[in-house]
């Protein structure tokens, strides 16, 4: 099965691939998808929907998992972030895939063994 990963952001957001294989985990691929901040608000939303749609049309994953947002101290930031975090969730439900959500300490806790890893 394949998975994808996306980690949400208005000026990045990123992506992972990997597959399993039985308990095996492969690397597949990962990048980044970038808004332009010049653009008003909506014109960045569509550039993070199309890079979003082109990965899901590029690798075809089964699932996605999306990492959940935190609340930041700027309540601006907090609601880009947001949006650009919907822009996440819609491209994989608009594919028909199924979505889970987790939150980001234990993101990288799986991945490196510490929930507050860089």
């Amino acid at each position: 099965m394949r998975l994808l990963g996306i980690d949400p952001g208005l000026r990045v957001t990123g992506w992972g691939i990997i597959e399993t294989r039985g308990n095996r985990l492969s690397y597949v691929a990962d990048g980044i998808i970038t808004s332009d901040a010049r653009e008003p608000l909506a014109q960045r939303l569509l550039q993070l929907f199309d890079g979003l749609v082109a990965v899901v049309d590029s690798f075809a994953p089964a699932e996605v998992a999306v990492e959940e947002t935190f609340v930041n101290a700027n309540a601006v930031s907090t609601l880009k972030l947001g949006q650009a975090r919907g822009i996440a969730l819609l491209v994989p439900a608009r594919f028909g895939l199924a979505v889970a959500e987790y939150p980001p300490n234990l993101v990288k806790k799986s991945v490196v063994g510490v929930g507050h890893a860089a």
